[in-house]
C-alpha cells in the first residue's frame, strides 16, 4: 500500500505539526488609524474608541482590551454607553444604530453585536427627517432619545430597537408651547444637544442649532423652561446640582443659565467669551465642574482667536487664576473627564482630561500641580514620526531589561505618577513567560524600545541619534517654554511630530545584542552608530571614521544628497545608548544591511556600492568590498532622486519581458508560419502549465541580467564560525548576499582575547558563489554538525545555547527570492533545494529560523524557517531537508508596507503595520500566543446608584459564564446574585447539604 501513498505523506508528521503550527492573528498594537469617536462608562470605567473604517476597540485596566468590526464598514460617529449596564450603542455615519453587548463566555468577556437599526420616517419623507444628530442614553438604561435634523425627537426601545411612536416629541409640539414671538421654525433647526437633568430623569434638555433650548417634561410631555440664545448653539452641559447649565457656541462664547421655578424664560446669568474681544473660533463642547474648594473647573473645546490661532487643536482648562490651552498636534476628535460617579457626592472633583486626537491619546492630570500628562500603558503613538524600520529581541536578561528602564524613568521625570484612570475590567492573562523587545526606528533619528512581551505595547525608553550630528533643530530647544505674558496660554502636548528635521536622519538598520548591550544603528545617509549602554549621562567625543565602498573606482560620481555634518568636540548625551564610534559610507546611501558580533568586537554594514567590516574596539576599518556593477549607474542616483530611476526600471522590465519572450519563441523551434507558430505557443503554454500542475514547487527560474540595476545592493549580512578552508579548521568568517544573487565569504582573522587591542583584525576573500538564477540573496545560515543553525555571539558564554557541533560537516543555506538551497562547506557543493512555486509570481521577502514547540509536551521542539512571500502569505519550511510545513495567508497582498513592515520573533510569532499607527501581532505557534484574556464583571446597582463589585473576581469567573448585559433592577435578584456568587456563602450551602444527608 505505500506506493500508493501521496509522496511525502506521513500521519505522524501531521499529527505533530497539529502540536507544533497554528496560525492566529491575536492582538493590534499602537493607535487606532483614524479615529473618529470616543465614549465612556464611569460605571465599568471603560473607554471605547470608534474609526472610520467602522471598527470599536474596548479598553480597561492594561491588558483589557476588545474590538468588535461593523460589517458596514461605516465610520462610526457617535458612541454611547447604557448606564449602569455593560452595554453601548454605536450611531454610524449611514445613520444606524448598533447595540453592542459585553458577555462572558468560556471565563472570558467577549464584545458582540447584538442588534442593529436604522431610523426610518414616513413614505416620501426627506432624509433629513430621521438623520440622528443627538443621542442620548437615558437612566432608564431602557431607552434612547434621539435628535434628528428636521428637530423631531425619537424614543426608542432598548434592546430591540423599537420605537415608541406615542412618545415622540414633534418639532410642532415643542413650538406649541414656547411664546408667538419666539415661534419660528429657523430659531430650532436640527437638535444640536440632548442632556437628561442630573436630578430629575423625567426632565431633559433639548438644544437646537439656532440658539434655542427646551427643557422638556417627560411626564406631562411639556416645556417647562426655554432659553433664546444669540448665537449658534454647540452644545450643553449641566452643572452637578441641576440648578443650572451651561450652552456653548460658534463665535467663542459660553453661557451660564439658571434653571429656577419662578421664569419660565430665565435670563442668562452669565456671558464668557474667554479668548475675546477679536473674533474667535466656535467652542463645540464644554465642562463645569465642581470642586471642594469652591473654584470651578472649566474645560472646553476651541474657543481660539480666528486670526493668529485658528489653525491650533486646543483644550483649555480655567481653574481659578489657572488657564492652561493644551495645544495637540493632530486635530482633536473628542474629549471627556474622569470625574467622581458616585451621585452622593456633593462635587465633581475632576481627576483627569482624557484626550483622543486623531494621532494620538493624551490624558491631562488635574489633581497634580501644573497638570502634567500621564504616561499611557498602551494605545501609544507608534508614528509620532513615521517608522522606517523595526527588530524584535526575544528573552531579554534581567540585567538589560531593568538597565533600559531605568533609563527610560529618567526620562519620564516630567510625566505625573498618577495612576491609570481608565481600569475598568481584570486581566487575567498569564504572565508573559520572557522578556520581549520590539526596536522601531523612526524618521526623525530616534529608536524606540518597546515592551512587546505582553497585550499591552508599552514604550520603555526613547534613543536619539541627533545630538551626534549638526541639524538645523537645537535639540535643546523646549517646545513647552511659554513666556510669562503669553496670550492665549498654549503649552503643547503628546508626542505625535511628524516633521522630521532632516531626512537623512531616518534609522534604516537596528541591531541590538542583549547579551553584550551593545547596538548599532544605521541610517539613510550611510551613517552606521555603534552604542553601548550607560547608566549615567556622560560627555565625550564620538570617534569617526569613513568607509570608502567606492575604493577610488573611476567613473563614478553620486549624485544623491550630502552625508551628515558631525558635531566636534565633546557630546553630552543622557543616560542608556551612547554612541563611541560613527563610521560613515561613502557615498552616503541607505545602509541596506547590518550585523553585528559583540564577541569579536565587529560591526559589518552593506549600501547599494558595496559592504564593510569594522573594528569597534580597535576603532579601526578592516575592509571594505565594493559590489557595484559597472551598469549600476542607478545605485549611484540616491533614494532622493527617482524621476531617471523609474524611467531606466520601466525600461529595463519591458526587456526583461521581450527577452523571456523572444527566448520562449527560440525554445518553441523558431521559424515556421503564423498559425503554426500560434499552434506551438499553444502546446508550450498547455505542456508548461501541465508541468507545473504535476509538479507545482519545483520550477525553471528565469535567469536574470548582470545589466539589471541593483545588482550590487547589498540584502544580507551574516557572522559566523564555520570551515571555510578546509574540513579540519573552522574560524570566524563573514558572509554577504547581494541583488544580483553574488554571495561573498570572507575569512576572519580576530587575535585572542590577551592581544585584541595590539594586533589588528584580519580579513581574506574566501568565496565567491553566483547564483546561476541571479535572483536577490535575502537569508545566509549556516548549520553546524547536527544541522541546527549556529548560536548567536554570546549566547554559549551565557549558557542559553549548547555549544555548536564542530566535529560533523556544517552545511551553508542561501535563501534567495526564488529558491532554497543548501551547499556543503567548506567545498561549497550544491546538496539540495526547494524551489517556490511560479504559478503566482511568489518571491521571498522575509526569512527567519523560529523555534517551534509542542503543545502537548515540553520535551519537543524544532527549528523551522518562518517565511513571509510577497503574496503575503507566510510559510513554514523545515531544516535541514527544506520540506514545506505549511502555508497560511497572513497579508493582502497589495498591501505591499504591511509585507516590508513584518519582523519574525525567534518564537514564531510576527509582527507588521496594517496602519501607519499600528502592528498586527500574529502567531504561527501553538505554544507561544500573546492574546487579551480579560473580564468585565457585572458591578451591582443599588437603589441610590452606587457601584459595587458583585463578589470577587475570582468567584465571578469560577461562577457560570453570564450576560453582562442582563437587567438586575431588582434588588432581591441582586442580592441573589452577591449571594450565589459568594465562595464562603456557597461552601456554607454545601456543608449544610451534605450534613443534612
Amino acid at each position: 500500500m505505500r506506493r500508493f501513498l501521496r509522496p511525502g505523506h506521513d500521519p505522524v508528521r501531521e499529527r505533530l505539526k497539529r502540536d507544533l503550527f497554528q496560525f492566529n492573528k491575536t492582538v493590534e498594537h499602537g493607535f487606532p488609524h483614524q479615529p473618529s469617536a470616543v465614549g465612556y462608562s464611569p460605571f465599568l470605567r471603560l473607554m471605547a474608541i470608534g474609526t472610520r473604517s467602522g471598527a470599536i476597540k474596548l479598553y480597561g485596566a492594561p491588558g483589557v482590551e476588545f474590538m468588535g468590526l461593523h460589517e458596514e464598514n461605516n465610520t462610526v460617529m457617535q458612541i454611547h454607553f447604557i448606564p449602569d449596564q455593560c452595554q453601548l450603542v454605536t450611531l454610524l455615519d449611514d445613520n444606524s444604530l448598533h447595540l453592542w453587548s459585553l458577555k462572558q463566555h468560556g471565563g472570558t468577556s467577549e464584545l458582540l453585536e447584538e442588534h442593529r437599526f436604522t431610523l426610518k420616517g414616513p413614505p416620501g419623507s426627506p432624509p433629513s427627517a430621521t438623520q440622528v444628530t443627538a443621542v442620548l442614553s437615558h437612566s432608564s438604561r431602557d431607552v434612547l432619545y434621539l435628535g434628528t435634523e428636521s428637530g423631531n425627537i425619537f424614543v426608542v426601545e432598548l434592546p430591540l430597537f423599537r420605537v415608541l411612536e406615542d412618545r415622540t416629541i414633534t418639532l410642532e409640539a415643542v413650538l406649541q408651547r414656547i411664546p408667538e414671538d419666539n415661534c419660528n421654525r429657523r430659531s430650532c433647526e436640527l437638535v444640536e444637544a440632548l442632556r437628561e437633568h442630573p436630578k430629575n430623569p423625567d426632565q431633559i434638555l433639548i438644544g437646537y442649532s439656532r440658539g434655542l433650548i427646551v427643557l422638556w417634561d417627560l411626564q406631562n410631555n411639556k416645556a417647562t423652561h426655554h432659553f433664546l440664545g444669540s448665537q449658534q448653539l454647540e452644545n450643553l452641559y449641566w452643572q452637578r446640582d441641576g440648578s443650572k447649565f451651561i450652552s456653548c457656541h460658534y463665535d467663542g462664547s459660553y453661557t451660564q443659565w439658571p434653571v429656577s421655578s419662578d421664569s419660565r424664560q430665565p435670563e442668562p446669568l452669565e456671558n464668557t467669551v474667554p479668548y475675546g474681544p477679536f473674533p474667535c473660533k466656535a467652542i463645540s463642547k464644554i465642562y463645569w465642574q465642581t470642586t471642594k474648594n469652591g473654584l470651578p473647573y472649566i474645560i472646553f473645546q476651541g474657543g481660539m482667536p480666528r486670526a493668529s490661532y485658528g489653525d491650533r487643536h486646543s483644550i483649555s482648562v480655567i481653574h481659578g487664576s489657572q488657564q492652561t490651552a493644551f495645544d495637540f498636534t493632530s486635530r482633536v476628535i473628542d474629549f471627556f473627564i474622569i470625574f467622581s460617579s458616585d451621585p452622593a457626592a456633593e462635587f465633581d472633583d475632576p481627576s483627569a482630561l482624557v484626550v483622543l486626537a486623531e494621532e494620538e491619546l493624551v490624558v491631562i492630570d488635574l489633581k497634580s500641580a501644573g497638570w502634567p500628562a500621564v504616561h499611557p500603558p498602551y494605545l501609544a503613538s507608534l508614528h509620532c514620526s513615521a517608522i522606517t524600520c523595526s527588530h524584535h529581541v526575544s528573552n531579554i536578561p534581567l540585567k538589560l531589561w531593568e538597565r533600559i528602564i531605568s533609563a527610560g524613568s529618567k526620562q519620564n521625570i516630567h510625566y505625573s505618577s498618577m495612576p491609570w484612570p481608565i481600569d475598568g475590567g481584570t486581566n487575567i492573562a498569564p504572565d508573559p513567560p520572557q522578556r520581549d523587545l520590539l526596536l522601531t526606528g523612526h524618521e526623525d533619528g530616534t529608536v524606540r524600545f518597546w515592551d512587546a512581551s505582553g497585550v499591552c505595547l508599552h514604550l520603555l525608553y526613547k534613543l536619539s541619534t541627533v545630538r551626534v550630528f549638526l541639524t538645523d533643530a537645537d535639540p535643546n530647544d523646549n517646545m513647552n517654554t511659554l513666556g510669562e505674558d503669553e496670550w492665549p496660554p498654549l503649552r503643547k502636548v503628546g508626542t505625535f511630530d511628524p516633521y522630521s528635521d532632516d531626512p537623512r536622519l531616518g534609522i534604516q538598520k537596528i541591531y541590538l545584542c542583549k547579551y553584550s548591550g551593545y547596538l548599532a544603528v544605521a541610517g539613510t545617509a550611510g551613517q552606521v552608530l555603534v552604542m553601548e549602554l550607560n547608566d549615567e549621562d556622560a560627555e565625550h567625543v564620538v570617534d569617526h571614521a569613513e568607509a570608502d565602498l567606492l575604493q577610488d573606482q573611476e567613473g563614478y560620481r553620486w549624485k544623491g544628497h550630502e552625508k551628515l555634518k558631525t558635531r566636534d568636540g565633546p557630546v553630552r548625551f543622557e543616560a542608556g545608548f551612547q554612541p563611541f564610534v560613527l563610521v560613515q559610507c561613502q557615498p552616503p546611501a541607505v545602509v541596506t544591511s547590518l550585523a553585528l558580533h559583540s564577541e569579536w568586537k565587529l560591526v559589518a554594514f552593506g549600501t547599494s556600492h558595496g559592504f564593510g567590516l569594522f573594528d569597534h574596539q580597535q576603532k579601526r576599518l578592516v575592509f571594505v568590498k565594493c559590489t557595484l556593477h559597472p551598469s549600476d549607474q542607478l545605485a549611484l542616483e540616491g533614494p532622493l532622486s527617482r524621476v531617471k530611476s523609474l524611467k531606466k526600471s520601466l525600461r529595463q522590465s519591458f526587456r526583461r519581458i521581450r527577452r523571456s519572450r523572444v527566448s520562449s519563441r527560440k525554445r518553441r523551434g523558431g521559424s515556421g508560419n503564423a498559425s503554426e507558430v500560434q499552434e506551438a505557443n499553444a502546446k508550450f503554454d498547455q505542456d508548461a502549465l501541465q508541468e507545473m500542475e504535476l509538479a507545482p514547487v519545483q520550477r525553471k527560474i528565469e535567469a536574470r541580467s548582470a545589466e539589471d540595476s541593483f545588482t550590487g545592493f547589498v540584502r544580507t549580512l551574516y557572522f559566523a564560525d564555520t570551515f571555510l578552508r578546509d574540513s579540519s579548521r573552522h574560524c570566524p568568517s563573514l558572509w554577504a548576499g547581494t541583488n544580483g544573487g553574488t554571495v561573498y565569504a570572507f575569512c576572519l582573522r580576530v587575535p585572542p582575547a590577551e592581544r585584541r587591542m595590539d594586533e589588528p583584525v584580519r580579513a581574506e576573500q574566501a568565496k565567491e558563489i553566483q547564483l546561476m538564477h541571479r535572483a536577490p540573496v535575502v537569508g545566509i545560515l549556516v548549520l553546524d554538525g547536527r544541522s541546527t543553525p549556529l548560536p548567536e555571539p554570546l549566547e554559549v558564554a551565557h549558557d542559553l545555547s549548547k555549544s555548536p557541533d564542530m566535529q560533523g560537516s556544517h552545511q551553508l543555506l542561501v535563501v534567495s527570492e526564488e529558491q532554497f538551497k543548501v551547499f556543503t562547506l567548506p567545498k561549497v557543493s550544491s546538496k539540495l533545494k526547494l524551489k517556490l512555486t511560479a504559478l503566482e509570481g511568489c518571491r521571498v521577502r522575509k526569512v527567519t529560523v523560529a523555534t517551534f514547540g509542542s503543545c502537548k509536551t515540553d520535551d519537543y521542539s524544532e527549528n523551522d524557517l518562518a517565511v513571509l512571500t510577497n503574496l503575503g502569505d507566510i510559510q513554514i519550511i523545515s531544516l535541514p531537508f527544506l520540506k514545506l510545513q505549511i502555508r497560511y495567508p497572513c497579508i493582502r497582498k497589495e498591501d505591499v508596507s504591511g509585507i516590508a513592515s513584518c519582523v519574525f520573533t525567534k518564537c514564531g510569532q510576527g509582527f507588521y503595520l496594517i496602519s501607519p499607527s499600528e502592528f498586527e501581532r500574529f502567531s504561527l505557534s501553538t505554544k507561544w500566543l500573546v492574546e487579551p484574556r480579560c473580564i468585565v464583571d457585572v458591578p451591582e446597582v443599588t437603589s441610590n446608584n452606587h457601584v459595587h463589585k458583585s463578589g470577587t473576581e475570582n468567584a465571578a469567573r469560577k461562577s457560570s459564564p453570564g450576560d453582562c448585559g442582563e437587567d438586575e433592577r431588582k434588588s432581591g435578584r441582586l442580592m441573589e446574585h452577591a449571594l450565589l456568587n459568594d465562595e464562603k456563602v456557597l461552601k456554607e450551602i454545601q456543608s449544610t447539604l451534605e450534613g443534612g444527608r
